[in-house]
């Protein structure tokens, strides 16, 4: 009996080695070489087929004809705007998250509601029997002749199961439970995942159909598998939120077909999930009026306008070196906005722990979110109330000049519909667009400025 080969391959970049290696050294990250069955393919690769009316032969861009790509729209908005206007035919879209948060739950809904507009939909299920997801359909209300619901982990028989139903779109839950019994791999392991993928990559192109896969995660909020499993999809969209929590935010992190950064917002009730409208106001119901170390900023979530609360604790530090604590927000802009009011305003923050929360659970990345961070750790400094009716916006460079934001008339107007009397924006934005009627544009060039607005009083 031949002795089988076997290689180590990278689970974050793909990278293989005949032997084990603690750092691996295509993308530099420790402990991720795991060891695969080699596997030997015989004869030639499926690839994309061609249709009767293409041509094998490269072509001159300007010889390509190209209609509109349609989309399929669903009763669900806050899904369709994170795909782009709706889901493209011939897609694959891959939807990662936390065990438990929802993933299943979401993509059945999005099945009832594509079965309904007479779509034919198949469900492949690798986790439940067709029993256990139809009692769970049962509890969401779902219910149609056009939803088939089929148990199997077997790809080459999944791919069977597409001939005969002839679905136009496909759920695949979950990536890590499908095999190819060509490879010897167990289900799961970085050859199955990659080879599974592109088979079904391959289906999706070749027969339109757009294909959802349900993605397990790991420890540390990736993808589990090989990191190349994002690059050969369409769509990424990571489910996040807390399991002991009613809302789940759904994130686009890459689509070929629309915007990033697009985030939709959903309600976890008994019945299913619903979808919040409105997310500024529910970032915004609990906040506390008249608090010292509060503040509201406008970001720009994709392109959609969010108005979220931005809190701060200063107190005095009982170590030698104070504390920097932050969430939804990155630490290291913290600290620097911090320098800047030493230097530039001069408080003394060098004694003082800071503690800095996104209220909501929302992840704030974006720069024009500066200045209100900075009014936020100075109000707790001072322990002085900004006014519950202002809003802020602007990037604060190392100068303590306050710099221009993108589509500062949406964020405006978003705020003068929730309420607010007056935004503090950069001065470079004033000019060429309409105030809404309402609320009151501030432009600040400065630092100093803004602070000056905030606090009238010192």
């Amino acid at each position: 009996m031949a002795k089988r080969k076997t290689k180590f391959m990278c689970n974050s970049c793909g990278y293989e080695s005949a032997k084990w290696m603690g750092r691996c050294p295509g993308c530099n990250e420790w402990n991720t070489m795991v060891e695969e069955v080699e596997v030997v393919v015989k004869g030639p690769r499926r690839t994309f087929q061609h249709s009767e009316n293409s041509s094998q032969k490269a072509l001159p861009i300007t010889a390509i004809e190209t209609d509109d790509e349609p989309r399929v729209k669903i009763d669900l908005s806050e899904f369709d705007r994170v795909l782009g206007g709706g889901i493209v035919p011939g897609s694959l879209i891959l939807i990662g998250g936390d065990p438990g948060i929802g993933k299943s739950t979401l993509l059945l809904q999005v099945s009832a509601l594509l079965a309904n507009k007479g779509q034919r939909v198949l469900y492949m299920s690798g986790e439940e029997s067709i029993r256990q997801t139809k009692l769970r359909a049962e509890r969401l209300g779902v219910d149609s002749s056009e939803l088939y619901i089929y148990a199997e982990t077997n790809l080459e028989l999944v791919n069977e199961a597409i001939d005969q139903v002839e679905p136009k779109f496909v759920v695949i839950d979950s990536i890590q439970t499908v095999h190819h019994p060509d490879v010897t791999s167990a289900p799961g392991s970085v050859t199955q995942v990659r080879e599974c993928t592109a088979e079904l990559m391959r289906i999706a192109k070749t027969k339109n159909i757009a294909i959802f896969l349900v993605g397990h995660v790991t420890k540390e909020g990736q993808i589990a598998g090989p990191r190349i499993l994002e690059h050969m999809v369409d769509t990424v969209l990571y489910f996040e939120g807390e399991r002991h929590h009613t809302y789940r935010i759904l994130r686009s992190q890459k689509n070929r077909f629309g915007s990033t950064n697009e985030i939709a917002i959903f309600e976890m009730l008994q019945g299913g999930l619903k979808e919040v409208l409105n997310p500024s106001e529910l970032f915004l119901q609990e906040r506390s009026q008249g608090a010292a170390g509060s503040t509201v900023v406008a970001s720009m979530e994709g392109t959609r306008p969010i108005l979220v609360e931005i809190q701060a604790l200063i107190t005095p530090t009982s170590f030698n070196y104070p504390k920097r604590m932050a969430s939804g927000i990155d630490q290291n802009r913290v600290q620097l906005l911090m320098a800047v009011l030493e230097k530039r305003v001069g408080l003394l923050l060098q004694t003082q722990d800071a503690y800095i929360k996104v209220a909501g659970g929302v992840k704030l990345d974006e720069p024009a979110i500066d200045l209100a961070v900075l009014t936020t750790i100075v109000s707790s400094y001072k322990d002085e109330a900004v006014s519950a009716y202002d809003c802020f916006m602007g990037e604060v460079g190392l100068t303590g000049e306050v710099r221009r934001v993108s589509r500062v008339e949406q964020r405006v107007l978003e705020a003068a519909k929730l309420g607010f009397k007056r935004a503090i924006v950069p001065a470079s934005n004033l000019g060429g667009w309409d105030y809404p009627k309402g609320i009151q544009v501030v432009g600040v060039e400065n630092v100093s400025d803004a602070l000056k607005i905030a606090f009238p009083n010192t």
